[in-house]
């Protein structure tokens, strides 16, 4: 327990399901963790909806448990930063109250599209046949779960009074105004629009591009210079990089939150940047930096793997690689880009594979019985057949089991909606053998595809050569040993496992007060230096046999990959040469 009289920081984690709040003294250790569910609306299958209402509350019961847990009197409390799903939050721009996203009546208090919400399809197909610049941002196509496609749909299905009065916010940045009634936008939050940029290769100055929103059909949004979206920079808006302090705690806010106003509240993130945030930073012996560590940060992936999983690199220059978001200038650095590229359903498909298999209820009472998780009893199992059957390893029980595993379409870095599974050694076999070869093929899968992400980032600019992985699958070691061997770099593994991300926000808000109650302003990465802990590493399989077996996989993984789209056009120009 640090200090009661030393200076504490909340950071905030809005995740898709929940609400988490960690308070962190000056050296980054957690003294308080807590969390609260939000709550999530389906109307309709693809829709998915949440109110800032219910997920403030759900902050605040959050915050109030951590504070209470580190004991620490509020009036040390200095910094407060959120980070969030990348979802689609609305407000009056009238009357700064919620508008409801839900159609047809539009009258619920709902105002949040969440990012995993799939409604806008044929707006995301308009946008995309407009090939206009601004989708080389976004590795050449934007994705439905993006928020224009989001603000396209309102357009097409609101009364053209309802649409005016809107102002549009990414969820992070939504937060913030609610904690500091500040209209301020983040980088963050603009990239993600993907309408704005920072900066560009053809010359084309900061800002909302007016061509690529009338191209789409919202030319109306630069009423007003822009003011639905945030103004412009130095105009009529403001925005910040991560952590730079967007103004101090309402009195409103810090009533509802149970702390004192005027404490310092940071520009926040989406959810996954504050992954890397909180991981990248990590102090372990790589053997491979040197000199100044600042420099070495271009060569860190941040792998924030969970429900999906997103691919996060800083470089020094405007990298462009297809099927990779970005290059986003300002976002987490001033100056420097980071680039994002994602799998789509990483720990979804997991959880698909075990439990749609017929052996997943009898596995799973083996597992209840022996007083475990699932997928360690599985891993369990896989271990001991590989020990029966005298096995090098693990991954020779699958030598001849051939899994893709892009149910949900690929993001990256192929960028193709229309991908599907694919099984090649499917058996009837309904054992717990069998589900555990099939888990572990959803394994491989998710780490022959990362180094499929890495291969083809590294081959566009970038100098990947560690990987600082977070979230929820980092608990499972036959994956995370997948992943180092397979992409034939060293894995970090930070101090806080469940939360990394909750971690990096905290650090956000350091970095915010820094800048109000200290001496001397800090920049994130000198937060980042003071405050990550220690992790450790795991690196990839000198067994050269295994080795061998990896890359014959990953060749077949790469054939099965761009021989699914040769079936389809083959098939698709069958059709269309006998119309």
């Amino acid at each position: 327990m640090s200090d009661k009289h030393g200076d504490y920081y909340i950071g905030v984690d809005v995740g898709t399901g929940s609400a988490r709040a960690c308070v962190v003294d000056h050296q980054g250790n957690i003294v308080g963790l807590a969390s609260q569910d939000i709550k999530t609306w389906r109307p309709h299958p693809e829709y998915y909806e949440q109110s800032t209402s219910n997920i403030w509350n759900s902050i605040c019961v959050a915050v109030k448990e951590a504070v209470q847990q580190c004991g620490t009197p509020v009036s040390n409390i200095r910094g407060l930063a959120f980070d969030a799903t990348c979802s689609l939050a609305v407000f009056s721009r009238e009357s700064d109250s919620p508008v409801s996203i839900s159609s047809p009546d539009f009258t619920t208090d709902r105002n949040v599209i969440l990012w995993l919400d799939h409604r806008a399809v044929d707006e995301t197909k308009i946008i995309n046949a407009t090939n206009h610049p601004v989708l080389d941002y976004v590795g050449g196509a934007m994705s439905v779960e993006m928020e224009m496609p989001k603000i396209l749909w309102l357009k097409n299905h609101m009364r053209p009074d309802q649409f005016r009065d809107c102002k549009f916010y990414d969820l992070a940045d939504a937060l913030t105004h609610l904690a500091t009634d500040k209209e301020t936008r983040s980088y963050c939050s603009a990239i993600c629009k993907q309408g704005y940029l920072a900066s560009a290769t053809d010359g084309r100055a900061e800002g909302w591009q007016l061509d690529f929103l009338t191209a789409v059909g919202l030319e109306n949004l630069a009423a007003d210079d822009f003011g639905q979206l945030g103004g412009i920079n130095g105009q009529n808006g403001e925005y910040l990089s991560a952590g730079q302090c967007v103004g101090l705690l309402s009195e409103k806010a810090a009533a509802s939150l149970g702390l004192l106003p005027g404490v310092a509240v940071g520009s926040g993130v989406i959810d996954a940047y504050a992954g890397w945030i909180g991981t990248v930073g990590a102090k372990v012996g790589l053997g491979i930096d040197s000199g100044d560590e600042r420099e070495q940060v271009v060569h860190r992936l941040a792998v924030v793997a969970g429900t999906s999983t997103c691919h996060l690199a800083m470089s020094n220059e405007e990298l462009f690689v297809p099927g990779v978001w970005g290059p986003y200038q300002n976002v987490l650095f001033p100056g420097a880009y980071l680039a994002e590229g994602g799998q789509s359903a990483t720990g979804e498909l997991i959880r698909h594979v075990v439990e749609s298999h017929p052996a997943y209820p009898v596995a799973c009472k083996a597992a209840k019985t022996g007083g475990i998780h699932i997928y360690d009893f599985l891993n369990k199992h896989l271990q001991q057949e590989a020990l029966r059957k005298t096995a090098p390893s693990v991954s020779h029980l699958a030598k001849h089991f051939f899994f893709y595993g892009d149910l949900w379409g690929n993001r990256s870095p192929i960028a193709d909606p229309d991908m599907t599974g694919t099984i090649i050694g499917l058996k009837s076999d309904l054992s717990i053998n069998n589900l555990a070869l099939h888990y572990y093929g959803a394994l491989e899968f998710i780490a022959l595809q990362t180094r499929q992400i890495v291969d083809t980032m590294n081959e566009h600019g970038h100098q990947i050569s560690v990987l600082f992985m977070s979230g929820s699958q980092i608990q499972n070691g036959i994956l995370v040993n997948l992943i180092a061997s397979t992409c034939k770099v060293p894995v970090v593994l930070p101090e806080y496992v469940h939360a990394a991300v909750c971690h990096g926000a905290a650090m956000l808000a350091a970095m915010a007060a820094s800048s109000q109650f200290a001496s001397v302003s800090k920049d994130l990465w000198t937060v980042m230096g003071e405050m990550s802990k220690p992790g450790w590493r795991v690196d990839p399989s000198t067994d050269e046999n295994e080795q061998r077996l990896l890359q014959a996989k990953y060749e077949v993984f790469l054939d099965m990959c761009f021989r699914q789209r040769e079936y389809r056009d083959l098939v698709d120009r069958k059709l269309s040469a006998g119309q």
